[in-house]
Order: structure tokens, then sequence, then C-alpha cells
């Protein structure tokens, strides 16, 4: 009998022993493969609606083959942080990005350089001696209808990179001295926007330069309310003879004025001097409920526009053009960019408030943005001369592209509307011939989020409690079959 307990007693024992060992080794096992996934550097599952911290496949076609090194420096973030996560897979997705998370005490010669302030954070990107310095605030801006913070990481960090590898970073100058708009003032959201492109803007008063700067890759004239002077005229015109560009905007006028060099300038696209009205639309799909003004236009394809499906503008005037073999003269070819329905009409008269046509107003449709490209020098094979083009991006509106809100109890700017925003700055990418170097705007909403008290134990019973539930599981079936025998 002695004999046989013991033999019992054994087994047990065996058994109980085989199943330590088995938990040992699957937990020895779960933490191994942990370890060996986190070793792989895989990008981590996003959960996000809009995959804030997942790179976008323009980031990743655009930086997969750049040639040079270049190092990502966070300076004062935690290793945890969720953009150094968003970081990493640039890495992944060309190994001469490097993400490095530095501090004040492991890389003070950084921090000097680049003027960090000890406690404080900041992202240094580098190439060879090219830098852009981003801060914190620079990776969020606000929704200016919700006041939700509206996440911009991959575009800052993508933005950043492909500018300190950029052979030539294109600069946008803004005509100063004959408008009411400036990109100080009225402007603001736009510049916003465009300091998040490649794009470096500046101002220009061409009767104190005399010129146009010959590093003006595209020239901003934003509704001349006074002709322009002879400095200025003759100066836009060796610009333009010589291949620049222009992005114009042209808002409505009460009143007929005469702008000789203004209408001298548009006429050598072949536009013609614009009339004193604003386009309606009879079309409530075209338009906003409120106002026939407010038009909502069609969208013709091209390589501005092939990215917008809508915008929206505010008290448009039609553009002129001459005659088609008036055009072909000039060596300048038109394409329409936008257009106010065959149902809008051309209103002249702004003493009446009604909504319909009246007599003597014309009918549409009109081009209400266009782009005209002239033939400055023709390519001539014999002598190896190249072909000069001089673009001309030019808009029947201005307040589309502004600061200003479409009624005094709105606080939302009209570029904020649809693609308002968008389609300024593709003209600007077009114009200054970035192509499709980057167009990563992700204007996602994002709301910073607090769990509460019972949110908070069901995150942290999944992360705990769960493993340890299987661990007791396994060990109450076990003591169960044992039992059992």
């Amino acid at each position: 009998m002695k004999n046989i307990i013991e033999k019992i007693r054994k087994s047990l024992l065996v058994k109980r022993t085989t199943t330590i060992i088995f938990m040992i080794v699957l937990i020895a096992l779960f933490i191994t493969l942990t370890l060996w996934i986190n070793s792989l550097g895989l990008n981590p599952i996003d959960f996000t609606a809009e995959k804030l911290y997942t790179l976008t496949q323009t980031s990743k076609e655009k930086l997969k083959n750049i040639d040079s090194d270049i190092n990502i420096y966070f300076v004062g973030y935690d290793e945890k942080n969720a953009i150094i996560d968003l970081a990493k897979q640039y890495h992944n997705v060309n190994n001469k990005i490097n993400v490095e998370v530095v501090d004040a005490i492991s890389r003070p010669d950084l921090v000097q350089k680049y003027g960090i302030e000890n406690n404080s954070s900041g992202i240094i990107v580098e190439c060879g001696e090219k830098t852009k310095i981003l801060s914190s605030y620079d990776l969020y801006t606000t929704d200016p209808t919700t006041y939700e913070q509206i996440d911009i990481t991959e575009e800052k960090l993508t933005n950043s990179i492909l500018y300190v590898v950029a052979e030539k970073v294109p600069t946008v100058y803004f005509l100063e001295g004959y408008s009411d708009f400036s990109i100080n003032q009225n402007l603001k959201y736009l510049s916003m926007y465009l300091s998040n492109e490649i794009t470096k803007y500046d101002t220009v008063n061409v009767i104190t330069t005399g010129a146009v700067p010959e590093d003006c890759d595209t020239l901003v004239i934003n509704t001349p309310n006074e002709d322009f002077d002879d400095i200025t005229t003759n100066a836009i015109i060796n610009y333009i003879n010589n291949g620049g560009n222009i992005l114009w905007f042209n808002a409505t006028s009460t009143e007929k004025q005469n702008l000789q060099n203004v209408n001298k300038i548009l006429s050598i696209y072949g536009v013609s001097p614009f009339e004193s009205g604003f386009i309606n639309e009879t079309d409530s799909s075209k338009r906003m409920s409120t106002a026939a003004s407010i038009i909502v236009p069609d969208v013709k394809y091209s390589a501005i526009t092939k990215n917008i499906s809508t915008t929206l503008l505010l008290n448009a005037t039609k553009i002129n053009f001459v005659s088609d073999e008036e055009l072909e003269n000039l060596n300048v070819t038109k394409t329409v960019l936008l257009e106010a329905s065959n149902t809008s009409f051309f209103r002249t008269n702004f003493e009446t408030t009604l909504n319909n046509k009246v007599e003597g107003e014309e009918e549409g449709p009109f081009a209400v943005g266009a782009e005209l490209q002239k033939q400055i020098i023709a390519e001539n094979d014999e002598t190896g001369e190249k072909e000069k083009i001089s673009k001309l991006v030019i808009y029947g509106e201005n307040l589309f592209i502004s600061d200003y809100t479409l009624n005094s109890s709105s606080q939302t700017p009209i570029i904020t509307y649809f693609n308002n925003k968008n389609i300024v700055i593709d003209s600007i990418s077009y114009l200054v011939d970035r192509g499709e170097d980057i167009v990563i705007r992700k204007d996602t909403n994002t709301v910073n989020y607090t769990a509460t008290e019972n949110q908070n134990n069901i995150i942290q019973a999944v992360i705990f409690g769960v493993p340890v539930l299987i661990i007791l599981i396994g060990i109450l079936v076990w003591q169960h079959r044992r039992r059992k025998k």
C-alpha cells in the first residue's frame, strides 16, 4: 500500500513540476518574443481614424530615395512619446534618416549650437550644414471653427526633411504698396499655411528695390487699388521677360478704375481690364443658401486643381480675355481653372438687392480662375536656346484667401472653407515648379484624451489583469484535474 501511495505522490509531483516548468517556459517565451518584436522596430498599431501616428504613402514616396545622411534630434523628449514612434518610421522608410532622443546633458553641443534652453524641448532636423528647428508648438495648430487641436506633426517633419535636402528652396514675394491686403495683416492664416510648406516668403516694395528680387520664383499681386508707377511696371515687365511667374488675385470693384499700368501688365497675358461688378448664382446647389454672391464654382481639371474638389468664393468678379486669335498672336495658352456656371449672372447694379438677374446683366458661364502661359522665347535646336515661359495664375477674387469671415457673427476665416487654402498653396507649388514635392496636410481634429476613473480601471485590467487571469485559470484547471485523479 505504501508503495502505491508513494508512486501516486511521485506521479503528482512530476506532473506539478512539469506544469510549473511549462508555465515558466511559456512566460519566458512570451518575454523573449516581446523583446524580439520590439527590437525589430516595427510600426506601432495605429487605431486612430485618420492614422495620425502612421506615415502616409506620400511621405514614404518622397523620402525613400533620399541619398543624404539626415539626423533628427529630439531634445527633451521622452522615448515613449508617440511622436518618437512616428519619427522612427522615417528610418524604416529610409535608413539614411536617423532619429535620436537626446538631452542637454548628453548632447550639450546641440543645445548650445541651436539655442535650445534647458528644460525645454525642440526638434532639430539636420543634413550637413543645413538645418531646420521645430518647437513642440509647431506640431499643432487650432481649428478656427471648433478650436480643437489639429495634428500636423507628419507635415512638419516631412517638410523639414525635404527642406534640408533641397538644393534650392523656392521664394515667394508679395508685392507691397498698392493693396489693402498684406501677408502680415489680413493674410495671416495664409502665412501660417505657407510656413508649413517648403517655401520661403517675403514682401517686396519695388519702388524701394527698383527691381523684383533675383531669387523670386513667384510674385504675388493682390488686388491693386491704385495704379503701378513706372518703376514698378518696368520692373514687373522685366521680371516677366526673364521667365518670372505671377499669382494674381483681383477683387470686385464698385467703380471703374483706369489703372493703365496694371492693365498693361495683364495685357501681356491676354487678360482684358476687369469690369465693375460681381457674380451672383441662381442655382442653389452652386452657392451658399444665405447669399447669391457666395458661389461654389465648377473646378476644372488641371495640374493645379487635380487635388481640389470644391472651393468657395465671395463676391467674385469675372476674368475677361482677348479672343483666341489674339491669344495665339501673343503666344499665350489659356487654361480655365474655376468657372461660375451658366446659371450665374454678372451683377453691375450695386444698388439692387434682388437675387435674380435683371435686364442687361450678362449670363454665365464666367471664368473666375485661370492659368495663362506666355512663351517668351521659343526653343531653337540650331542655336541650342531653350524655351522660356512666363506663367500667370489669376483669380477673380481675393477674400477667399484672407482672414475675413463671411459675416460678423462668424469666427471662421474664409480661407479655411472647403479647399480654399489648398488651391492657393497648390497654385504656388505649381508656379515655383515644386510639382508634388509635398502635399501632406493632415487636417485631422484631435482632442486630448483623459480617461475617466472607470475607463482607466478597464485599461489597467486589460493590460495587467488579463495575463494574471489566464495564469490563475491555468492553475485552477491543473488543480481540478489533479483532484479528479
